[in-house]
C-alpha cells in the first residue's frame, strides 16, 4: 500500500484495513490518535463504559458474538471528509475511501491482530504458490462470489486490474504500481473462477495484491478508472453497497447489499459523516454520532458524556522525528547522531502514552511495530540516549561548547522559550551553546499548527537538544503548507510527522527510505524519503527482502535494513501512536482496531 506524501495538521485515520501497494498511505502529523477501526476480536473497554486494558496485540474493541447483535439499525460514523474519489488506487484517495472499499469490494487477504495476512474465504477458496521456473500464484475463487450486477467475480476482473495498475499505460491515473509491475501475465485457469498470476521476478508481498479488487467495468478503461467511481460505485461485491455520496450533507451512506452471499450484514446502514475532530465529543454527547476517532485533548469531554465509552490501543502508525540530512550541518552524520543520542525517546513515549493508560515503549523499529508479529528493537545500531556521547560527537565535528552562558544574552534565558505572536518562531536556547567559526549551532524545527500533543513532544525534544548546546527555532505551520512548503520541499532541519505501519514493509516502506537520486535539473528525486537520507545498502536489502519468498529469510533481510536505517539517523522513531475511539454504549464490534481487518457484516448494536 502506497503512502501519500501529505502530512496534515488534523490527520485522517490510518487505513482500517489492508489494501494493495498502490493504495494511498497517509503521512500524518502528530496530532491525533492513529486509527479508528472495528473488528470482531475481544478486549476490554475504558471510559464511560467501564475499565480494562488494551489488547496485547494492539486491539480494543466492543466484541459481541453475531448472535448478540440485533438486526437492523444505522451506525453513524465520523469521517475526516467526504472522499474525493472511491477509487483507492488514485493519489487523492483517503482513509475513508479505504473504509468504503473494505465494506463493498472483494479482498483476497485480510489481516489478523498481529498484522498477518489471512485468506478471506468469502472470496478465495485457496491460493497456491509455485516457485519454479517462475513464481506462479493460482487463485481458486469462491464460486459463490458475484458482483451486484449478477456477474461472477472472475479472472477477467484480475486481468483488467493488473493492466490498469502495472504502469504500462500512463492514461490510467494510478498512485503507484508496486507489485503489479512485477507481474508478467494474468490469465484464466481451468475455469473462470481459477486465476493464474505469473511474476517476471519473485515478489514476496504477493498477498497484498488484488485487495481490494474492482470490477472490470471500473478498471477496463482509463475513463472508467479515472472518473467512473469518484462519487458513486454502481457495482460492488461486499456486505454493503454505496447508496449515496452527498457532498452538501457531507455524508456517504452504505446500505446492506442484497446480493451478498456471505453472512448477512447486521446493520441496515452505515452513514459516514464528515465531522471535525474538535466537534466529535459534542456530537457523541448529543447522540448524533455513534462512533468516532478522537484525540487525547477530547478525552475529558468524552468521559463526561453519558452513555459513551472510549476504546484505546496502540494504533497502526508511529511517530517519528525526521532529520533532514540533505544540506547544512545535518548532512554530517555525526551531527545527526548527536541529535538522536541527545533525545530520550523513552521519556517522550512515557509523556504521551502513560496518561492514556497505554503500554509505554520507545519504538525501536522503522518497519515493524510492537503490535505486529516479528517486532524487534534495532535501535542499538544507533545507540541509546547519551548526553556525553552526543557532546563528543558534536566536538568531533568541530562544534565546541561556549564558555559564555548564551541564555544570559538571549530573550528567553537558558532553557526557556521566547515567542512573539501567533506563527512566530519559538526559540529554545541552550545554557551553553556549541559554536563553530563563531556561529551557534541552530536547527529549524517545523511542526504542524494546532496540536497540543505536538507542541509538547516538540518542546521536549528542543529542551533535550538544548542540554547538549543546540539551539532550536520552532515554527508551527498551518494546513497543507506544512507539507507542501516545508516537508516536500526540504525546507526544515527537524520535523515531526507519522507514517502508518504496514504488513508488507519491503514493498510499502521502500519509498520512505530509498536513497534519493539526482534529477536531470540538479534537484533530488526523493520519492517519499523526506529526510533525504539513504544508502545503496538499504536499497539493496529492501529489494532482496521484497523478492524473497521464504518468510524467515525475508524477515532477516528486513531486520538488517532497519539496522542500517537506524545507523543513518535520518528518521528517529519515537513511539507507536495511540488510537482512541469513542463509541456510544450498545455499539458492537467496533473500537480501536490496530492492524486487524474489520468484519463489516458484524458491526451493529447489542440486543
Amino acid at each position: 500500500m502506497n503512502r501519500s506524501a501529505n502530512p496534515t495538521a488534523v490527520p485522517p485515520a490510518a487505513p482500517a484495513r489492508r489494501v494493495s501497494p498502490a493504495v494511498l498511505r497517509v503521512a500524518v502529523a502528530l496530532t491525533a490518535g492513529a486509527t479508528l477501526t472495528l473488528t470482531a476480536c475481544s478486549s476490554g473497554s475504558t471510559g464511560g463504559g467501564g475499565g480494562g486494558a488494551a489488547g496485547a496485540a494492539g486491539t480494543d474493541v466492543a466484541s459481541v458474538s453475531r448472535a448478540g447483535v440485533r438486526d437492523g439499525g444505522t451506525l453513524r460514523w465520523a469521517a475526516d471528509e467526504v472522499p474525493r474519489t472511491l477509487n483507492v488506487y488514485q493519489a487523492d484517495a483517503d482513509a475513508d475511501a479505504v473504509k468504503i472499499a473494505g465494506a463493498t469490494l472483494p479482498a483476497m487477504y485480510r489481516l489478523d491482530s498481529r498484522g498477518r495476512p489471512q485468506l478471506d474465504k468469502d472470496f478465495l477458496a485457496s491460493a497456491d504458490v509455485a516457485q519454479e521456473p517462475r513464481q506462479v500464484v493460482t487463485y481458486q475463487l469462491n464460486p459463490k462470489a458475484k458482483w451486484s450486477d449478477g456477474r461472477a467475480v472472475e479472472a477477467a476482473d484480475f486481468v483488467a486490474q493488473w493492466k490498469a495498475l502495472n504502469g504500462t499505460n500512463a492514461a490510467f491515473w494510478t498512485a503507484r504500481n508496486a507489485g503489479y509491475d512485477r507481474i508478467s501475465d494474468v490469465r484464466q485457469g481451468a475455469t473462470a473462477q481459477q486465476v493464474k498470476v505469473t511474476f517476471a521476478t519473485p515478489y514476496a508481498d504477493w498477498q497484498s495484491l488484488f485487495s481490494p479488487l474492482y470490477p472490470k467495468s471500473v478498471t477496463g478503461t482509463p475513463d472508467a478508472f479515472n472518473d467512473g467511481v469518484r462519487t458513486k460505485m454502481d457495482v460492488v461485491a461486499g456486505p454493503f453497497t454505496v447508496k449515496a455520496l452527498d457532498n452538501r450533507a457531507k455524508t456517504v451512506t452504505l446500505v446492506r447489499n442484497p446480493s451478498w452471499w456471505g453472512q448477512r450484514a447486521k446493520l441496515d446502514q452505515i452513514v459516514l459523516t464528515a465531522v471535525p475532530l474538535d466537534n466529535r465529543a459534542a456530537a457523541l454527547a448529543a447522540g448524533t454520532l455513534d462512533l468516532a476517532e478522537i484525540d487525547p485533548g477530547q478525552l475529558a469531554a468524552v468521559h463526561r458524556a453519558k452513555g459513551v465509552a472510549v476504546r484505546k490501543a496502540p494504533g497502526a502508525a508511529y511517530a517519528q522525528l525526521a532529520i533532514n540530512g540533505s544540506t547544512g550541518v545535518l548532512a554530517d552524520e555525526r551531527i545527526r547522531h548527536a541529535v538522536a543520542r541527545a533525545i530520550d525517546r523513552k521519556a517522550i513515549a512515557t509523556a504521551v502514552l502513560k496518561p492514556l493508560g497505554l503500554p509505554v515503549q520507545a519504538l525501536g523499529n522503522h518497519l515493524v511495530l510492537p503490535s505486529q508479529d516479528g517486532y524487534q528493537d534495532h535501535s542499538s545500531a544507533l545507540g541509546g540516549t547519551d548526553v556525553k556521547q552526543a557532546q563528543a560527537l558534536l566536538a568531533d565535528a568541530g562544534w565546541q561548547r561556549s564558555a559564555a552562558r548564551t541564555g544570559d544574552q538571549a530573550a528567553a534565558g537558558p532553557g526557556r522559550t521566547a515567542a512573539a505572536g501567533a506563527g512566530a518562531v519559538t526559540v529554545v536556547e541552550p545554557s551553553k551553546a556549541v559554536m563553530k567559526s563563531g556561529k551557534q549551532l541552530t536547527l529549524r524545527f517545523v511542526l504542524p499548527a494546532n496540536s497540543p500533543t505536538l507542541d509538547d513532544v516538540g518542546g521536549r525534544i528542543a529542551k533535550m537538544l538544548s542540554v547538549v548546546g543546540i539551539r532550536s527555532e520552532i515554527t508551527k505551520v498551518a494546513g497543507d503548507s506544512f507539507f507542501q512548503d516545508h516537508i516536500a520541499s526540504g525546507d526544515f532541519d527537524l520535523a515531526l510527522y507519522s507514517w502508518p505501519g504496514s504488513a508488507f514493509p519491503a514493498t510499502d516502506d521502500t519509498p520512505i527510505f530509498a536513497k534519493p537520486v539526482p534529477a536531470p535539473d540538479g534537484s533530488l528525486t526523493v520519492a517519499q524519503n523526506y529526510t533525504r537520507v539513504g544508502t545503496d545498502q538499504i536499497d539493496q536489502l529492501l529489494t532482496r527482502a521484497g523478492g524473497e519468498l521464504d518468510t524467515g529469510a525475508a524477515r532477516k533481510l528486513t531486520a538488517q535494513a532497519d539496522e542500517r536505517i537506524w545507523a543513518e539517523a535520518g528518521s528517529i522513531p519515537l513511539y507507536q501512536r495511540p488510537s482512541l475511539v469513542a463509541l456510544r454504549n450498545g455499539v458492537a464490534n467496533a473500537g480501536a482496531f490496530g492492524f486487524q481487518t474489520p468484519v463489516y457484516q458484524d458491526l451493529g448494536f447489542r440486543k
